[in-house]
This record gives structure tokens, sequence and C-alpha cells, in this order.
């Protein structure tokens, strides 16, 4: 009788870690929990929701203004030209494409402007392109404010960063900012990323990464951990969303291991410019 609970014991314990491969195997990360991959996407879109009408006053409050700068910075390596069919993914809010389309406008009305650009205002196309509706409303909302798009150069899709819509070789430049460590699958998101672009296309990706400066690390452990999440609760009403948000933060590949991941992708000349001791990082790569 021993003997028979005994293997009794053995096959629940088999079977158990069974499950638990099995789980493993499909699993990724929501923060620091393991989900399988089919609800990650659910409950990221859920955050989403939840904090799309306070997104940007968020991102002023957390970042004290500077993700402006960041997202300035990121534009300006963009290089934006009039004319240019360019995709800005996970950009609901239109912070970034907004940023694309201003810089083309004022190359347009710039008093040296030539041959080349004239004429091919009709033609700039800006597609901003999210998986969540709640955050393509708020950027619809803001654009409609601005007067912008009302040319048809700034265009709204809902879609899947890991399955675009768009054709092959289709686009000359790609961003996406602070929205590629909540995809399910960062590499199916990259190859998308290359599969889009036309020969000479730039991909620039802006976000949160990984500080190493000793004493710098500990005081902004502190303030993702402690500070964040309060000021969620404060502003938006919403502490479980910005839990999450730093937990995602340090569970994406540092600067090396998503410069990697880039090049593995097909992009070449891969680099990496950190910003704020590490806070946020922008990498480029061409599809050459």
């Amino acid at each position: 009788m021993a003997m028979l609970r005994t293997r009794s014991r053995d096959l629940v314990n088999k079977l158990s870690l069974f499950r638990s491969s099995s789980l493993h195997s499909h699993a990724t990360s929501f923060g620091f929990k393991e989900v399988r991959e089919e609800e990650k996407s659910k409950l990221v879109g859920n955050v989403f929701s939840s904090v799309a009408s306070n997104y940007d006053l968020m991102n002023d409050v957390m970042s004290a203004g500077l993700h402006r700068l960041w997202k300035d910075r990121l534009v300006s390596k963009l290089n934006p030209f009039p004319g240019m069919k360019h995709l800005d993914v996970a950009g609901g809010t239109g912070d970034i494409a907004f940023r694309v389309l201003g810089s083309i406008n004022s190359i347009s009305r710039g008093a040296m402007q030539d041959v080349v650009t004239e004429g091919l205002d009709d033609e700039t196309r800006i597609y901003v392109c999210d998986i969540n509706p709640n955050m393509l409303n708020v950027g619809k909302k803001r654009a409609a404010e601005r007067g912008l798009g009302e040319d048809h150069s700034l265009l709204w899709v809902e879609g899947d960063a890991e399955a675009l819509s768009f054709d092959d070789s289709s686009m000359d430049g790609y961003t996406i900012a602070f929205g590629i460590r909540n995809v399910t699958h960062i590499e199916k998101v990259l190859a998308e990323a290359y599969r889009v672009l036309k020969r000479g296309g730039r991909f620039l990706c802006l976000e949160l990464s990984h500080v190493d400066i000793p004493g710098f690390k500990q005081f902004y452990d502190y303030y993702s951990f402690s500070v964040i999440p309060a000021l969620g609760e404060l502003v938006a009403g919403d502490r479980q969303s910005y839990q999450y948000l730093v937990e995602s933060i340090r569970r994406f590949p540092n600067q090396e291991t998503f410069a990697g991941m880039i090049s593995n992708a097909g992009f070449q000349k891969v680099e990496y410019e950190n910003l704020v001791g590490g806070v946020v990082a922008i990498h480029s790569g061409l599809k050459l």
C-alpha cells in the first residue's frame, strides 16, 4: 500500500512538472509575472485602455517633461522629408507622428525650397499604427484640435506590430516609441519593420532602457518602484498599470542585447544612443 502511495505521488509530481513545463514553453512576461502568450496582448490592451486619456499627461509628470526632448531627438535622427511614406507603430496618441509631420511642413515652407521638394506635400503619408483603438481615438482628437491631417497626410490604422497590414518595401521610415517592450514577440516586430521598409529605409526605436551608473541606478530603481506607481494612482487613478510599466522596463533586453536583436533581423549600421544615463535609449538601423 505504501508503495502504491509512493508511485501515486511520483505520478502527481511528474504531471505537475509536465504542466509547469507546458506553461513555461508557451509563456511570456507581463511585468514580473509569467502569463500565457495569448493572454499578454489582452492584458497590455487593458493597461493602455485604462491609461489612454491620461497617457501624455503622465509622460510629462513621470519624466518632468523630458519625454518631449527624447521624442524630438528621435525625429531628428529620422531626417523626415516631403513626400516620404512613414510608419509610426504603437503611436496612437500621435506624439511622434505630429513631430514628423511638423518637420516635413517646416521643410516645405522653407525659403530654400527646390525642385526636388516642390510639389511633394500632397504625396506625404504618415501612418499611425496602434493595436489599441482607445489610444488611436486620443490621437485623432488631438490631430483634429491641431488641424493636422486634413490633407490626408496623416492616416490612422488599427493594427498589430507583429503582423502589419502594409506592403513589403513600402515605407521610407519606421519609428516605435515606448511600445516595443509591450509586445509578445520582439523578433516578429523587428522582422515586420524590416519587411515594410524600403531599401535605405531607417528603423528607429525610442524605449525606456537600463541604467548601470552606480549611485544613479539605485536612485532610479527607487524612483521607478516607489514613486511612479504612486504618481499613477494620484494622477491617473491607476497604480497597477504603472506598476506594470516599471516592471516591463526591467524585463526588456538591455541596450547591447536589443542592438543584437535588431542586427539579427537584417538591419545594418545598428547603433544606439543612451539618454539620461540609459533611462532611455534610441536604437537605429538601416535596411540596405
